[in-house]
């Protein structure tokens, strides 16, 4: 490998932030003609990254990326990557999500970059702007600062949804409303009206935004990132139906989401049994975490490793591993915050003594803390329902719809089987089915759509509204 004849160079451009800069450099590589790299990775096919933290870095300073202070992926490299790049580099703050597209983070220009020769100085020079909600007809957003969230993190944050009127909606009549959860990085902002079969049943649909610092925060309160299941159902619940002229009732009130907001809509619904009236989850993320897409949290040694030693698949295409739990935790290392593994941690974990989410794995040998994953276990749903069950049962009773692939693409249909046969053990109705051949983007085609819209129109209707 071609060693590197400088350190990469980073600077931040004067005015850029109010006052000097401390967070996280991250650098990302891509190749040319592919857009920016910022908007990366790519889960299946990611470029290299390298990352340091820095502290009060003042405007025009120097900042050398090399040596052991630099979180690489690929891990341990101590050279760019051969060829050539584009290479851009991002000031993370650490105030939402994504780092390479996160309000509030500075970026730089994408540079070319022929890695055999000196390094180029990339300098910071822009900051990414919030988006803006384009309303239209039947489509508007709505905000809410949320006093419980902003007093936990110490800053103001709001909440913040989309709300999709039918086409006959009038206020002088009771609506039943859907509020339906995106996956990971998914948001509110491309709601519209048509975009979904809910739309056509007479129902207020909203979209909630799950976005926050370490990923997506699931509507679930954590010792990480705040009392978001609560700041839902007293906060913007309330909100949202005072606006819409909604039944109120729970009756009236559904939930329903895919992947990670397949896991979030079951969560509030188990969770917050007399507030929703049913649940539509599909292809949750895992619901068990003796099946943590295959892992069992409880009893296995490694993340990264099987009994045998074989490299654990994350993610397949039909019955081909095509993504590995390493190679995956190693790519999140350079974000340092903001990934789907990751945020799994910053939901289930306490904090550990420095603030940060308690680590389930160890980053460099995959070995899983065993205490850890036992302190866990208040989010496994599926041991959350049978614990619980003498009470929740009724509480439930024809509420419970949860639909997931026999081939889905990340592994979740065992933590889904599991759940099953748990549910119907202990005598429940609960819609619960793994579709045969269909995988984690399959799996929502029209016909499980118009299946689903019309399973929410009946219990409207039933409702009143």
């Amino acid at each position: 490998m071609t060693p590197q004849a400088k350190p990469l160079r980073v600077r931040i451009a004067p005015g850029l932030f109010n006052g000097p800069f401390s967070g996280r450099i991250v650098v990302y590589f891509g190749k040319p003609d592919t857009g920016e790299p910022r908007m990366g990775p790519n889960w299946f096919n990611p470029s290299p990254m390298w990352a340091m933290n820095v502290t009060n870095i003042t405007a025009g300073d120097v900042i050398k990326l090399s040596g052991p202070s630099v979180d690489a992926f690929p891990r341990e490299r101590t050279a760019p990557p051969v060829g050539i790049w584009m290479v851009q580099a991002v000031a993370d703050r650490g105030i939402a999500r994504s780092v390479g597209n996160g309000a509030g983070n500075g970026y730089s220009a994408a540079i070319k970059w022929n890695t055999t020769a000196a390094a180029p100085e990339l300098v910071i020079d822009k900051v990414i702007q919030e988006p803006v909600f384009q309303t239209s007809d039947g489509v508007e957003e709505l905000r809410i600062r949320s006093e419980r969230i902003s007093r936990f993190t110490g800053r103001p944050v709001d909440l913040k949804c989309a709300i999709i009127k039918p086409k006959d909606w009038s206020p002088a009549r009771k609506w039943a409303v859907v509020y339906e959860i995106p996956g990971f990085g998914g948001r509110h902002y491309g709601a519209r009206r048509g975009n979904a079969s809910i739309d056509q049943i007479g129902v207020i649909r909203v979209v909630l935004d799950p976005d926050c610092p370490s990923g997506h925060h699931v509507f679930a309160d954590s010792a990480n990132n705040g009392p978001y299941g609560e700041a839902l159902i007293k906060e913007l619940i309330p909100a949202v139906e005072r606006k819409v002229n909604a039944l109120g009732t729970a009756a009236g009130r559904f939930v329903m989401g895919h992947s990670s907001g397949g896991w979030s809509s079951l969560w509030l619904q188990v969770r917050y049994p007399d507030v929703f009236g049913g649940v539509w989850s599909t292809a949750p993320d895992p619901v068990d975490f003796h099946d943590f897409q295959r892992i069992n949290l409880y009893a296995d040694d490694s993340m990264f490793t099987d009994a045998q030693g074989r490299l654990r698949p994350l993610a397949r295409r039909g019955d081909e591993p095509v993504v590995w739990y390493q190679d995956f935790s190693d790519m999140e290392v350079p974000l340092g915050r903001g990934e789907q593994l990751g945020s799994f941690e910053a939901v289930f974990s306490r904090r550990d003594r420095s603030g940060q989410p308690e680590r389930i794995w160890d980053r460099k040998t995959g070995k899983i803390d065993r205490k850890v994953a036992e302190s866990w276990k208040p989010f496994d749903i599926r041991e959350r329902l049978e614990k619980n069950w003498k009470s929740l049962g009724p509480k439930l009773a024809g509420k419970l719809h949860v639909y997931t692939g026999g081939l889905d693409t990340f592994y979740l249909e065992g933590a889904v089987v599991r759940l099953k046969d748990t549910l119907t053990r202990l005598g429940s109705d609960a819609a619960i089915e793994v579709v045969p051949g269909k995988d984690h983007g399959s799996l929502m085609d029209a016909q499980m759509r118009k299946r689903i819209a019309d399973e929410i129109a009946a219990a409207a209707r039933k409702a009143g509204g």
